[in-house]
């Protein structure tokens, strides 16, 4: 069995004037019959254009299918994730406002250290003398 330009657009969902332009510059071999139609076989066809999945060929629209309860379960899942993502994308940022918080009560308390210890101790240096 042989493909016309017709079979052949509507078997890989190209348009007429995309397979003419292939055989014309011989991607595809295709004889010419007496009356100008091209005769393609669909191994030569299907060597450069792969051919369609039995589903999208059937209807002929690019309608998608309606979704299955599978789906429907899938995505209730994508959405419960995507709550749980956002939860804890909330707790991540109360974690990060509680130690930048902690870590400013850090620093001042370190400079605290710093400034009294570069200062002569009062009572230790009357007590020692030193």
């Amino acid at each position: 069995m042989s493909y016309t330009l017709g079979q052949a657009a509507k078997a890989t969902g190209k348009s007429k004037p995309t397979i003419s332009r292939a055989i014309k510059s011989g991607k595809i071999s295709a004889a010419k019959g007496d009356d100008g139609s091209y005769t393609i076989d669909p191994a030569e066809l299907h060597r450069v254009f792969p051919p369609l999945s039995p589903a999208s060929n059937d209807t002929g629209t690019d309608e998608t299918p309606a979704p299955s309860q599978s789906d429907a379960l899938l995505q209730q899942e994508i959405e419960h994730l995507r709550r749980q993502l956002e939860d804890r994308d909330s707790q991540i940022s109360d974690l990060k406002e509680d130690r930048d918080q902690w870590r400013k009560q850090a620093d001042k308390i370190t400079a605290l250290i710093e400034d009294q210890s570069s200062k002569p101790q009062g009572f230790w240096k009357r007590l020692t003398g030193k």
